[in-house]
């Protein structure tokens, strides 16, 4: 006679009857049940209405061009690095405005504006959630010319 070992009692689910399909089973029987009633798969992308009218929201639309914007700015930096000096004078302004505290972001922007302007190019160009939250408070306004933001603005329109 021979023992099996018994199944250990802390194993989850329902016990095993020693009867189940292999999963490839399964799957055939399902795909025959969905065919029965009716359906078909999709087997490539199909757009819906509201894709075809706002592919991108209004948001996202925002960061691709602050995204553009500056790295057109970080090109500009690496020609003039007197930008950092105007990106420093620019938060020096608005510490003085705030008679307070300073929000955590301006702190982190003097820290970077400290850096060499080849990794401060680097870090505003960064795709990154890091790089979208640190563009939306940039100290980089006036940098590009009326033509330049113009011209991004333009590309942008939808």
């Amino acid at each position: 006679m021979i023992l099996k070992p018994s199944k250990p009692s802390n194993l989850r689910g329902r016990p095993s009857t020693g009867r189940a399909l292999p999963a490839a089973e399964r799957m055939r029987r399902l795909r025959a049940r969905r065919k029965a009633a009716g359906l078909r798969a999709v087997v490539s992308w199909q757009e819906t209405a509201t894709e075809v009218v706002a592919p991108y929201s209004s948001h996202r639309l925002a960061e691709a061009r602050s995204l553009v914007m500056h790295t057109v700015i970080a090109e500009k930096i690496q020609a003039n690095p007197a930008l950092i000096a105007h990106a420093q004078q620019n938060l020096g302004r608005w510490r003085r405005r705030r008679e307070g505290s300073a929000p955590a972001w301006m702190d982190e922007w003097r820290g970077i504006l400290k850096r060499p302007q080849a990794e401060i190019a680097a870090i505003i160009c960064e795709p990154s959630e890091r790089g979208a939250r640190l563009r939306q408070s940039s100290p980089f306004a006036g940098a590009l010319s009326n033509q330049e933001r113009k011209r991004i603005y333009d590309a942008f329109r939808t």
